[in-house]
């Protein structure tokens, strides 16, 4: 069996540059959708049921704080455990370990709720995970963070901001 690094997984799942930080490939669109009136008042159109990619994150990158308007749940793949830290709605932060490492308690999924401001890092060499969003996943969805205006807004969660925002 041949030595899985982030290199192979990159080549094999033929991985781009993502915009937030790490690689990714989306591999399912659902082909029906759901109507904009059917849909929670923070969506301006019709969305996919659902949409997933495949994320990988290399040791020292990470991807930065952001939200979506859509539940999201993350998988484990391969690699070493990813951390998530998410500050929720209630303003408060949360720390998930996705992976199968025992030591700390690591989960092979963790579902980030949709509003949350959530970013990750791998805790190893690198992290390959699939990311689940329903309803589907749509740019217009995606807000990165300022690092400004959540420091004005989390001021207690200065440390985690300042190291992963990229604004």
């Amino acid at each position: 069996m041949r030595d899985r690094n982030s290199a192979f997984w990159i080549q094999k799942l033929e991985l781009q540059p993502h915009p937030e930080g790490g690689w990714f490939k989306e591999a399912y669109r659902s082909p029906e959708r759901v109507a904009a009136e059917a849909l929670p008042g923070r969506f301006t159109d019709k969305r996919n049921f659902s949409t997933a990619i495949y994320y990988l994150l290399e040791k020292g990158d990470f991807s930065a704080f952001h939200r979506i308007k859509s539940d999201e749940i993350w998988h484990f793949y391969d690699g070493d455990s990813l951390e998530i830290i998410e500050i929720n709605s209630a303003g408060e932060k949360v720390t998930h370990y996705l992976g199968l490492d025992e030591e700390n308690n690591s989960v092979p999924q963790v579902i980030i709720s949709a509003g949350s401001w959530f970013a990750a890092r791998p805790l190893g060499s690198y992290t390959l995970v699939g990311c689940t969003v329903s309803p589907g996943f749509d740019f217009n969805d995606f807000e990165m963070a300022s690092k400004g205006e959540l420091l004005k807004q989390f001021p207690q969660h200065k440390g985690i901001l300042s190291k992963l925002c990229k604004t």
